[in-house]
């Protein structure tokens, strides 16, 4: 698991939508794909549900891993924003 990764879904669960979250990553499609679903098999749950090609809604287990995600990226900002803090004393 990467930050990446958790990046990647949190992208993907804003958008609902594999294509416009890759372009808001500034990725591609197949590695924003092909990254979501190694996160899902390393983790043994599916994140997402996929309908038709790129269109996609949130699993109950997704939600709850969503939710850690989101808080863990807020945590990076925040020791990001401390360690600047402390480089400008």
């Amino acid at each position: 698991m990467t930050l990446t990764e958790l990046k990647y879904i949190v992208a993907v669960a804003r958008e609902r939508h594999f294509g416009k979250a890759a372009d808001a990553c500034y990725v591609s499609q197949p590695t924003l794909s092909v990254a979501v679903k190694k996160l899902e098999e390393e983790l043994g749950v599916d994140i997402f549900v996929r309908h038709g090609k790129r269109l996609v809604a949130i699993t109950e287990p997704g939600q709850a891993i969503l939710d850690i995600a989101t808080r863990v990226l807020r945590d990076l900002d925040n020791i990001r924003q401390v360690s600047r803090e402390f480089a400008a004393e």
